[in-house]
């Protein structure tokens, strides 16, 4: 593990952990890439994983695959398994912030442990429909896609308002 001048773990950049079944669902309208783009808009991610059950189909783990997601196929609760990966990561001292994108209050316990060991921890839900106030109350930050999306098309327009037309 790098440390710093003080001795001290060097932690650096984002471990973002997507609870596949929980918010890949159509209602949602989810996409992988606004995912990871909100995370790394917090920093360098460092482990970019999507968690899904053995119901995930080909098609899905190829898609995550192909946007530089690692997919963890489990036959069991994909929770157990992201909540014991998350928390090893954590308290590894190799991550500075710890994403979790889901809207279960399974993971508060988590994020209050990251929290407790200086970890910043960011909760990411689809939209407001589909946010836990759990995570969000116990995140040290929180958004929505849905606010991610509008930030980004403000944005773009602003960009567009601001570039000198053609006839200029």
């Amino acid at each position: 593990m790098d440390v710093d001048h003080d001795g001290q773990p060097n932690r650096t950049g984002v471990a973002l952990f997507v609870d596949g079944p929980n918010i890949l669902r159509d209602e949602f309208d989810v996409d992988l890439d606004d995912v990871r783009e909100a995370a790394k808009a917090r920093g360098h991610l460092v482990t970019t994983r999507l968690y899904v059950d053995e119901h995930a189909t080909p098609g899905l783990i190829q898609a995550a695959e192909a946007r530089g997601y690692e997919v963890i196929v489990t036959s069991g609760d994909v929770d157990v398994k992201l909540a014991v990966d998350a928390t090893e990561i954590a308290l590894s001292g190799n991550t500075s912030m710890l994403a979790i994108a889901s809207r279960d209050t399974d993971f508060k316990p988590l994020l209050e442990i990251a929290n407790a060991h200086g970890i910043k921890t960011f909760a990411i839900a689809p939209g407001a429909h589909g946010r836990s106030d759990a995570l969000q109350n116990a995140a040290t930050h929180a958004v929505t896609l849905e606010e991610t999306r509008q930030e980004s098309t403000t944005t773009n327009r602003s960009d567009t308002a601001s570039e000198p037309s053609a006839a200029e």
